[in-house]
């Protein structure tokens, strides 16, 4: 982004700041001037800030610049698909997928997580709806961390707050979809369900799980990635380092859930390809018992048609023949309905049950 666009004032919709002076208690300020925010920054213990921009596109950057991170950080972050992760040393940048589910729609919105000494800023649009819960308490969550704490740590400590709450949001949209899956085997246990509007259902929901897994999976090769990375701004105690451990363990329940769900959903595919065939073999098996009589019937009707050709013929026939050439008929008509009756019952080429 040039200096030009840089220098342009950003688009912000909200904004709060939490800071914990060094002495003193905590400081929660609401204002759309962020800039009113740097002078708290200066000598506090850590900081917090939460701003909600029009467009994080073009005003994440200048909200970050603003802050004192790199330019290059936020477009680094946004270049990468779903999440991403950026050590630049004093500044470390985190992109975290913000996920909204509605029916079988996932909407994915990118939450941005700056941190450098003593400051963390979260950026995101109006449509995340994150970090809610921990603005109403941030100030008492952040009179808590201990002061005697190194500033990596403190930093580690809410960053774990932050990533937790959007993980939990996240997760809210598994159950969406879980509640939809409910529905669908409703309707599969409904024989007047059609099965095309099945069909359809069960692909729009393995598609949206699809999608979500690949968010889970993002989601934790970013917090892998603050494990094992070894970045100067995140914490080098263990007992902290294994909050990310308890994070990741979260994405990975939720991932095994979601391919769990996607395996049944595969088997679900599977009983309805085979209510189709079943059906189809129903229909095969009426067709091939109307076909086996309509073949007994003509071969019934053949003979004594072929008789009476013949006989039709210019023969010296009488009345007086007429009771013998009738008996024939008869006679042939039951005997070849019987032989054509008997020889395929005895190839049983007769369903036995239509269905």
């Amino acid at each position: 982004m040039s200096s030009e666009i840089l220098t342009e004032k950003p688009v912000i919709k909200q904004a709060i700041c939490v800071t914990m002076p060094a002495s003193g208690n905590p400081i929660k300020i609401q204002d759309t001037e962020v800039a009113n925010f740097l002078p708290l920054i200066n000598g506090s213990l850590i900081t917090w800030i939460n701003c909600t921009v029009e467009d994080v596109n073009k005003d994440a950057e200048k909200v970050s610049v603003l802050f004192g991170f790199e330019p290059h950080l936020v477009p680094t972050l946004l270049s990468g698909h779903l999440a991403s992760y950026e050590d630049l040393g004093t500044n470390l940048g985190l992109m975290m997928p913000a996920v909204t589910v509605d029916k079988l729609e996932l909407e994915i919105n990118p939450l941005l997580i700056l941190l450098r000494k003593n400051l963390i800023l979260t950026v995101h649009s109006e449509k995340v709806q994150r970090l809610v819960r921990f603005s109403r308490y941030a100030d008492t969550f952040l009179k808590k961390i201990p002061p005697e704490l190194p500033w990596n740590d403190r930093l580690s400590v809410v960053l774990t707050r932050i990533i937790d709450e959007d993980n939990e949001k996240n997760f809210e949209g598994l159950r969406s979809i879980e509640e939809h899956g409910d529905r669908i085997a409703k309707e599969l246990l409904d024989p007047t369900t059609p099965r095309a509007l099945l069909g359809v259902e069960i692909y729009n929901m393995k598609h949206a799980l699809i999608n979500y897994l690949d968010i889970l999976w993002a989601s934790l090769d970013v917090i892998n990635s603050l494990r094992y990375g070894d970045a100067e701004i995140i914490t080098d105690d263990q007992k902290l380092l294994e909050k990310f451990g308890l994070l990741a363990g979260d994405i990975n329940r939720h991932i095994a859930l979601s391919e769990h769900m996607s395996g049944v959903l595969a088997s679900g595919l599977e009983v309805l390809q085979s209510i189709y065939n079943n059906q189809l073999q129903v229909l095969n098996n009426r067709m091939a018992f109307v076909l086996t009589w309509l073949t007994i019937l003509g071969t019934a009707i053949l003979v004594p048609n072929t008789l009476a050709t013949i006989f039709g013929s210019p023969f010296s026939l009488g009345t007086g023949d007429v009771t013998w050439y009738v008996t024939l008929l008869i006679v042939s008509t039951i005997i070849s309905t019987w032989l054509a009756y008997f020889w395929i019952k005895k190839k049983g080429l007769i369903p036995t049950r239509v269905d």
